[in-house]
């Protein structure tokens, strides 16, 4: 018998809710297999199962947040006996996914506030993620609306009705003006919300430099163009791709820029394990590839790919969001030329980078033209310096602009033919 316990999903993170249970008490699980729907900050993962076995019992009702490493439920191995009855009880009743109809009720208009409001017996309230999203935009109580979906479930349609009827109820009485008729406030959602505060408090609490180089990038494009040539798509190599591994083999030489400052201490960890920046429809996220300085080119593309997929279907898993120690964060796909990122605690580090362009340069006392990419470094002062992050920068220069160290034997089973 073991607790499943509520996991960390990013350095920031201080607790969870469980949105729902996929498993209901008694079922059978087998390892990888999704249980349990969790909210963060700014993402929700479903949470997989670590071994084969059955869910016991469940100690934390949909709905309910409890601090990362708290149990929420239990997981018996095949053959073992359930817990015994004194094991400690649900925080409240748990609904499974197929328990929660609301009881029946008399027909309202969709999307209008009722009272008492339309929640289940359990009292968890049933909506569709898209409701749950535009409600939270608006500062809507999910409480307050009357659902019109198959047992009570409160749809987009509902939410928008709810706005609607808020925005035409006249103010009370005394009540302090609004802003202008011109003025449309939207609330926070909580992506948003959380990188104001993060990134507040990253501006306020670490002393940032900045350090911009100039790359030549010709001739890591060519080697780009003849890998590409013989790789399958999903294997294909990015710009993107070649920067997170001259990144990740310079960290082995730098590793202050993998660190992250404790306080009197600062911390190395043992793999380097770079985050890249992902824009989805409500901010950004910063998954994490693991182990990067181990892994060919043709691997980090693959695994960059996919996790780039996961991260905009809003499938990431719990270890996809933790353990990142670097940054890198590419606007180039957008016409950016340069740049600064503001770094993300605890690490000490981030890499911007823009777009590679045709610019002209002087070599051997002649104007040629190159492709040239700018790069620029934010880092944390009090756990590296200026000739050091200049230093990275230039290995990294190197790397791209000789990528022959960039470049691994590729597999035969992995070229496309």
């Amino acid at each position: 018998m073991a607790e499943v316990i509520m996991p960390k999903m990013g350095d920031a993170m201080t607790e969870g809710k469980v949105l729902r249970w996929l498993k209901r008490p008694g079922d059978p699980v087998r390892k990888g297999e999704p249980i349990a729907e969790i909210e963060t900050d700014k993402v929700n993962v479903e949470l997989e199962a670590e071994w084969d076995g059955i869910l016991s019992r469940v100690l934390v009702e949909p709905g309910s947040a409890v601090p990362v490493g708290a149990p929420i439920a239990v997981l018996t191995r095949p053959g073992e006996a359930p817990p015994a009855a004194e094991a400690p009880p649900p925080q409240g009743p748990v609904a499974s996914p197929a328990a929660t109809a609301a009881p029946p009720a008399a027909p309202v208009q969709a999307g209008t506030p009722a009272a008492p409001p339309a929640t289940p017996p359990t009292g968890v309230v049933r909506a569709s993620p898209l409701a749950r999203r535009l409600a939270a935009e608006h500062g809507i109580p999910l409480e307050t609306i009357r659902g019109s979906g198959p047992e009570g479930r409160i749809t987009k349609d509902d939410v928008e009705a709810a706005i609607a009827a808020r925005a035409a109820r006249p103010a009370p009485a005394g009540a302090p003006a609004g802003p202008p008729a011109a003025v449309r406030e939207v609330p926070l959602s909580r992506m948003r919300a959380a990188i104001a505060r993060r990134m507040t408090e990253s501006k306020q609490q670490v002393p940032h430099f900045y350090v911009t180089m100039a790359i030549a990038m010709d001739a890591a494009l060519d080697l780009r163009r003849q890998l590409n040539a013989r790789l399958p798509e999903a294997a294909k190599i990015t710009v993107n791709d070649l920067v997170v591994r001259a990144a990740a083999l310079a960290l082995r030489r730098y590793p202050n820029l993998n660190a992250s400052f404790a306080g009197e201490t600062i911390r190395h960890p043992a793999a380097v394990n770079i985050s890249i920046a992902v824009p989805v429809a409500e901010g950004l996220l910063s998954p994490v590839l693991h182990d990067v300085d181990r892994k060919p080119l043709w691997v980090i593309a693959r695994e960059s790919k996919a996790l780039i997929e996961r991260a905009r279907a809003g499938h990431l898993r719990p270890d996809d969001l933790a353990g990142g120690t670097f940054t890198v964060s590419n606007l180039g796909p957008y016409g950016v030329e340069a740049f600064a990122a503001i770094v993300t605690p605890p690490q000490t580090a981030i890499l911007a980078v823009g777009a590679a362009t045709p610019t002209p340069v002087v070599r051997d006392g002649a104007v040629q033209v190159a492709t040239v990419m700018r790069a620029t470094l934010s880092a944390d002062h009090r756990v590296t310096d200026g000739a050091e992050a200049a230093q990275f920068l230039g290995e990294i220069r190197r790397l791209l602009e000789a990528p022959v160290w960039l470049a691994a034997e590729v597999p035969e089973g992995e070229l496309a033919g």
